[in-house]
Protein backbone atom coordinates (compact mmCIF):
# COMPACT_ATOMS: atom_id res chain seq x y z
CA UNK A 1 0.00 0.00 0.00
CA UNK A 2 1.47 3.00 -1.16
CA UNK A 3 0.52 5.77 1.48
CA UNK A 4 -0.17 9.67 0.05
CA UNK A 5 1.56 12.85 1.41
CA UNK A 6 -1.35 13.76 3.67
CA UNK A 7 -1.67 10.04 5.16
CA UNK A 8 1.96 10.23 5.85
CA UNK A 9 2.47 13.23 7.25
CA UNK A 10 -0.70 12.74 10.01
CA UNK A 11 1.33 9.22 10.76
CA UNK A 12 4.68 10.88 11.09
CA UNK A 13 2.92 12.90 13.64
CA UNK A 14 1.13 10.48 15.57
CA UNK A 15 4.05 8.45 15.49
CA UNK A 16 2.69 5.34 14.24
CA UNK A 17 4.04 5.26 10.86
CA UNK A 18 5.83 1.52 11.05
CA UNK A 19 2.37 0.05 12.34
CA UNK A 20 0.68 2.11 9.50
CA UNK A 21 3.14 0.54 6.41
CA UNK A 22 2.08 -2.97 8.35
CA UNK A 23 -1.47 -2.30 8.44
CA UNK A 24 -1.14 -1.15 4.82
CA UNK A 25 -0.35 -4.36 3.48
CA UNK A 26 -3.80 -6.07 4.01
CA UNK A 27 -5.11 -3.30 1.04
CA UNK A 28 -5.71 -5.06 -2.56
CA UNK A 29 -7.09 -3.95 -5.15
CA UNK A 30 -9.34 -6.64 -6.02
CA UNK A 31 -12.31 -8.20 -4.27
CA UNK A 32 -11.18 -11.33 -2.56
CA UNK A 33 -14.08 -14.44 -2.58
CA UNK A 34 -14.51 -13.31 1.65
CA UNK A 35 -14.98 -9.66 0.77
CA UNK A 36 -17.52 -10.58 -1.73
CA UNK A 37 -19.27 -12.68 0.06
CA UNK A 38 -19.93 -10.52 2.74
CA UNK A 39 -20.67 -7.66 0.72
CA UNK A 40 -23.74 -9.44 -0.90
CA UNK A 41 -25.13 -10.11 2.57
CA UNK A 42 -25.26 -6.70 3.40
CA UNK A 43 -28.31 -4.66 3.38
CA UNK A 44 -26.92 -1.29 3.69
CA UNK A 45 -23.86 0.73 2.81
CA UNK A 46 -22.62 4.27 2.87
CA UNK A 47 -20.96 5.81 -0.55
CA UNK A 48 -18.71 8.91 -0.47
CA UNK A 49 -19.00 11.01 -3.88
CA UNK A 50 -18.27 14.51 -4.88
CA UNK A 51 -19.89 17.40 -6.70
CA UNK A 52 -19.55 19.63 -9.76
CA UNK A 53 -17.85 22.32 -6.85
CA UNK A 54 -15.71 19.68 -5.17
CA UNK A 55 -18.09 19.29 -2.27
CA UNK A 56 -18.20 15.52 -0.31
CA UNK A 57 -21.26 13.67 0.61
CA UNK A 58 -21.99 10.83 2.17
CA UNK A 59 -25.05 9.05 1.27
CA UNK A 60 -26.45 5.28 2.41
CA UNK A 61 -28.23 3.20 0.31
CA UNK A 62 -29.93 0.23 0.70
CA UNK A 63 -31.41 -2.88 -0.71
CA UNK A 64 -32.21 -6.79 -0.23
CA UNK A 65 -29.02 -8.85 0.58
CA UNK A 66 -27.48 -9.05 -2.88
CA UNK A 67 -28.29 -5.59 -3.90
CA UNK A 68 -24.52 -5.17 -3.57
CA UNK A 69 -22.37 -7.34 -6.44
CA UNK A 70 -19.70 -8.38 -7.86
CA UNK A 71 -19.66 -8.42 -11.94
CA UNK A 72 -16.14 -9.92 -11.06
CA UNK A 73 -13.09 -9.29 -9.02
CA UNK A 74 -12.37 -5.22 -9.84
CA UNK A 75 -16.00 -4.35 -10.41
CA UNK A 76 -19.42 -3.93 -8.24
CA UNK A 77 -22.93 -3.57 -9.55
CA UNK A 78 -25.08 -1.49 -6.72
CA UNK A 79 -29.32 -2.03 -7.64
CA UNK A 80 -29.59 0.29 -4.41
CA UNK A 81 -32.87 2.72 -3.39
CA UNK A 82 -31.25 6.16 -3.20
CA UNK A 83 -33.15 8.75 -1.29
CA UNK A 84 -34.94 11.16 -3.01
CA UNK A 85 -33.25 14.62 -3.18
CA UNK A 86 -29.77 13.07 -2.42
CA UNK A 87 -26.86 14.35 -4.58
CA UNK A 88 -25.35 11.19 -5.15
CA UNK A 89 -27.56 10.48 -8.53
CA UNK A 90 -26.11 14.00 -9.79
CA UNK A 91 -22.29 13.21 -8.62
CA UNK A 92 -22.44 9.43 -10.39
CA UNK A 93 -23.76 10.88 -13.95
CA UNK A 94 -20.35 11.30 -15.07
CA UNK A 95 -17.41 9.05 -14.02
CA UNK A 96 -16.03 10.24 -10.73
CA UNK A 97 -14.33 9.22 -7.43
CA UNK A 98 -16.07 7.11 -5.35
CA UNK A 99 -15.80 5.34 -1.72
CA UNK A 100 -18.26 2.42 -0.25
CA UNK A 101 -18.31 1.42 3.53
CA UNK A 102 -20.02 -1.31 4.23
CA UNK A 103 -21.08 -2.27 7.83
CA UNK A 104 -21.99 -5.39 9.66
CA UNK A 105 -23.19 -4.24 12.89
CA UNK A 106 -23.94 -7.63 14.70
CA UNK A 107 -20.04 -8.80 13.80
CA UNK A 108 -19.02 -5.26 13.84
CA UNK A 109 -16.76 -6.43 10.94
CA UNK A 110 -16.86 -3.26 8.26
CA UNK A 111 -15.45 -3.35 4.60
CA UNK A 112 -13.91 -0.63 2.68
CA UNK A 113 -13.69 0.09 -0.97
CA UNK A 114 -12.32 2.92 -3.01
CA UNK A 115 -12.21 3.51 -6.79
CA UNK A 116 -14.31 5.40 -9.47
CA UNK A 117 -17.86 4.87 -9.95
CA UNK A 118 -20.43 5.75 -12.31
CA UNK A 119 -24.53 5.11 -12.63
CA UNK A 120 -25.78 3.41 -15.54
CA UNK A 121 -28.57 1.32 -16.21
CA UNK A 122 -30.10 1.97 -13.75
CA UNK A 123 -27.38 1.03 -10.64
CA UNK A 124 -24.28 2.15 -9.26
CA UNK A 125 -20.90 0.72 -11.29
CA UNK A 126 -18.01 0.93 -8.63
CA UNK A 127 -14.54 -0.19 -10.27
CA UNK A 128 -12.32 -0.75 -7.18
CA UNK A 129 -8.54 0.68 -6.64
CA UNK A 130 -8.27 -0.48 -3.20
CA UNK A 131 -10.54 -3.21 -0.69
CA UNK A 132 -9.86 -3.89 2.91
CA UNK A 133 -11.35 -4.86 5.69
CA UNK A 134 -11.36 -2.52 8.61
CA UNK A 135 -11.01 -1.72 12.88
CA UNK A 136 -14.28 -2.49 14.29
CA UNK A 137 -13.80 -0.65 17.18
CA UNK A 138 -16.59 2.34 18.05
CA UNK A 139 -19.04 0.35 16.42
CA UNK A 140 -22.24 -0.08 18.25
CA UNK A 141 -24.65 -3.21 17.78
CA UNK A 142 -27.76 -3.25 16.08
CA UNK A 143 -30.07 -5.90 13.88
CA UNK A 144 -32.07 -5.07 11.05
CA UNK A 145 -35.49 -6.08 11.35
CA UNK A 146 -37.49 -5.08 8.88
CA UNK A 147 -38.46 -1.80 6.04
CA UNK A 148 -40.47 0.97 7.30
CA UNK A 149 -43.40 2.17 5.70
CA UNK A 150 -43.68 4.75 3.05
CA UNK A 151 -43.68 8.35 4.76
CA UNK A 152 -46.06 10.73 3.43
CA UNK A 153 -45.27 12.73 0.43
CA UNK A 154 -45.40 16.02 2.99
CA UNK A 155 -42.14 14.39 4.48
CA UNK A 156 -39.76 15.37 1.67
CA UNK A 157 -36.14 16.48 2.18
CA UNK A 158 -35.12 20.02 2.64
CA UNK A 159 -31.68 21.70 2.27
CA UNK A 160 -30.51 24.59 4.03
CA UNK A 161 -26.93 26.24 5.13
CA UNK A 162 -27.39 26.07 8.97
CA UNK A 163 -28.07 23.93 11.77
CA UNK A 164 -31.74 24.15 12.92
CA UNK A 165 -32.66 23.01 16.80
CA UNK A 166 -34.14 20.06 16.23
CA UNK A 167 -30.92 19.19 13.99
CA UNK A 168 -28.82 20.11 16.27
CA UNK A 169 -30.48 17.57 19.00
CA UNK A 170 -30.50 14.73 16.51
CA UNK A 171 -26.12 15.29 15.83
CA UNK A 172 -25.65 15.74 19.87
CA UNK A 173 -27.31 12.32 20.82
CA UNK A 174 -25.97 10.57 17.78
CA UNK A 175 -23.67 7.26 18.57
CA UNK A 176 -22.59 6.69 15.11
CA UNK A 177 -21.89 8.91 12.11
CA UNK A 178 -19.97 8.92 8.75
CA UNK A 179 -17.76 10.82 7.06
CA UNK A 180 -16.38 11.05 3.45
CA UNK A 181 -13.48 12.44 2.25
CA UNK A 182 -11.63 13.09 -0.66
CA UNK A 183 -7.86 13.55 -1.85
CA UNK A 184 -8.37 15.00 -5.29
CA UNK A 185 -5.18 13.36 -7.11
CA UNK A 186 -5.75 9.90 -5.32
CA UNK A 187 -9.14 9.30 -4.65
CA UNK A 188 -12.67 9.54 -1.88
CA UNK A 189 -13.21 7.33 1.24
CA UNK A 190 -15.44 7.14 3.53
CA UNK A 191 -15.62 5.83 7.31
CA UNK A 192 -17.43 5.90 10.51
CA UNK A 193 -16.46 7.40 13.95
CA UNK A 194 -18.38 6.22 16.61
CA UNK A 195 -18.62 6.83 20.55
CA UNK A 196 -21.20 6.79 22.89
CA UNK A 197 -24.19 9.70 22.70
CA UNK A 198 -23.14 12.98 23.17
CA UNK A 199 -19.36 12.09 21.84
CA UNK A 200 -20.46 15.00 18.52
CA UNK A 201 -20.61 18.54 20.32
CA UNK A 202 -22.84 21.06 18.23
CA UNK A 203 -20.93 24.20 19.50
CA UNK A 204 -23.19 26.52 17.17
CA UNK A 205 -25.22 26.07 14.41
CA UNK A 206 -22.74 26.32 11.35
CA UNK A 207 -20.31 24.21 13.85
CA UNK A 208 -19.49 20.88 14.96
CA UNK A 209 -16.83 18.72 16.88
CA UNK A 210 -15.92 15.78 17.23
CA UNK A 211 -13.08 13.29 19.01
CA UNK A 212 -10.53 11.09 16.71
CA UNK A 213 -9.74 7.79 19.13
CA UNK A 214 -6.84 5.74 18.73
CA UNK A 215 -8.10 3.38 15.14
CA UNK A 216 -5.92 1.32 12.43
CA UNK A 217 -2.81 4.09 12.20
CA UNK A 218 -3.85 4.43 8.52
CA UNK A 219 -5.47 7.71 9.03
CA UNK A 220 -7.18 7.65 5.51
CA UNK A 221 -9.54 10.26 6.45
CA UNK A 222 -7.28 12.53 8.58
CA UNK A 223 -4.64 12.01 5.83
CA UNK A 224 -7.29 12.97 2.68
CA UNK A 225 -8.27 16.30 5.65
CA UNK A 226 -4.58 17.29 5.58
CA UNK A 227 -4.16 17.72 1.96
CA UNK A 228 -8.34 18.53 1.53
CA UNK A 229 -10.67 19.93 3.64
CA UNK A 230 -13.25 19.10 2.18
CA UNK A 231 -15.81 16.39 3.84
CA UNK A 232 -18.92 15.44 3.89
CA UNK A 233 -21.03 13.68 7.40
CA UNK A 234 -23.72 11.10 7.73
CA UNK A 235 -26.24 11.04 10.66
CA UNK A 236 -28.39 8.37 10.98
CA UNK A 237 -31.56 8.53 13.34
CA UNK A 238 -31.52 4.66 13.41
CA UNK A 239 -35.17 5.10 15.57
CA UNK A 240 -37.00 7.37 13.30
CA UNK A 241 -34.85 6.65 9.80
CA UNK A 242 -34.33 10.22 9.68
CA UNK A 243 -31.35 11.27 7.99
CA UNK A 244 -28.24 14.66 8.24
CA UNK A 245 -26.02 14.96 5.46
CA UNK A 246 -23.31 17.76 5.62
CA UNK A 247 -20.80 19.14 3.69
CA UNK A 248 -18.41 21.21 4.36
CA UNK A 249 -14.69 21.24 6.06
CA UNK A 250 -12.76 20.01 8.17
CA UNK A 251 -9.85 20.80 10.10
CA UNK A 252 -7.64 18.72 12.87
CA UNK A 253 -6.46 20.29 15.98
CA UNK A 254 -3.88 18.68 17.69
CA UNK A 255 -3.51 21.06 20.43
CA UNK A 256 -3.11 18.99 24.00
CA UNK A 257 -5.67 21.46 25.73
CA UNK A 258 -7.99 20.78 23.43
CA UNK A 259 -8.39 16.87 23.64
CA UNK A 260 -8.24 16.77 27.17
CA UNK A 261 -11.55 18.19 26.44
CA UNK A 262 -13.08 14.89 24.99
CA UNK A 263 -13.03 11.93 26.90
CA UNK A 264 -10.31 8.92 24.96
CA UNK A 265 -9.28 11.32 22.27
CA UNK A 266 -6.08 11.99 20.64
CA UNK A 267 -7.10 14.55 18.75
CA UNK A 268 -10.40 16.71 17.90
CA UNK A 269 -11.75 17.58 14.57
CA UNK A 270 -13.88 21.03 13.50
CA UNK A 271 -16.36 20.66 11.15
CA UNK A 272 -17.67 24.33 9.29
CA UNK A 273 -20.91 23.37 7.76
CA UNK A 274 -21.91 24.54 4.17
CA UNK A 275 -25.24 22.75 3.37
CA UNK A 276 -27.03 20.53 5.25
CA UNK A 277 -29.67 17.83 3.48
CA UNK A 278 -32.34 17.10 5.69
CA UNK A 279 -34.53 14.10 4.89
CA UNK A 280 -37.01 12.53 7.63
CA UNK A 281 -37.23 9.06 5.79
CA UNK A 282 -33.85 9.10 4.23
CA UNK A 283 -33.33 5.26 5.98
CA UNK A 284 -35.65 2.75 5.07
CA UNK A 285 -34.37 -0.05 7.30
CA UNK A 286 -36.03 -0.84 11.18
CA UNK A 287 -32.54 -0.99 13.19
CA UNK A 288 -33.13 -2.21 17.21
CA UNK A 289 -30.31 -1.50 18.99
CA UNK A 290 -28.32 -4.31 21.55
CA UNK A 291 -25.52 -2.82 23.13
CA UNK A 292 -22.69 -0.18 22.45
CA UNK A 293 -19.14 -0.97 21.46
CA UNK A 294 -17.14 -2.14 24.21
CA UNK A 295 -14.52 -0.11 23.16
CA UNK A 296 -16.10 3.76 23.76
CA UNK A 297 -14.34 5.66 25.75
CA UNK A 298 -16.17 6.36 29.06
CA UNK A 299 -16.73 9.48 29.74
Amino acid sequence: MKFHSGEIAVQERAGVRDIANDVGEGIVEHLPPGVIQFLERRQMAVIGTIDSRGRVWASVVTGDPGFIEAVDDRTLRIAARVSPGDPLVGNLTTEGHVALFAPDFVSSRRVRVNGRGVIKDGAIFITTDEVYGNCRRYLQERIFAGTRRTRAPEQAASAGSALTASQQEQISRADTFFIATDKPERGADVSHKGGNPGFVRVLDAHLIAFPDYNGNSMFNTLGNLTDNPRAGLLFIDFDSGATLQLTGRASIDWSPERVRTFAGAERVIDFALEQVIDNPAGFPLIAKFRQFSRNNPKD
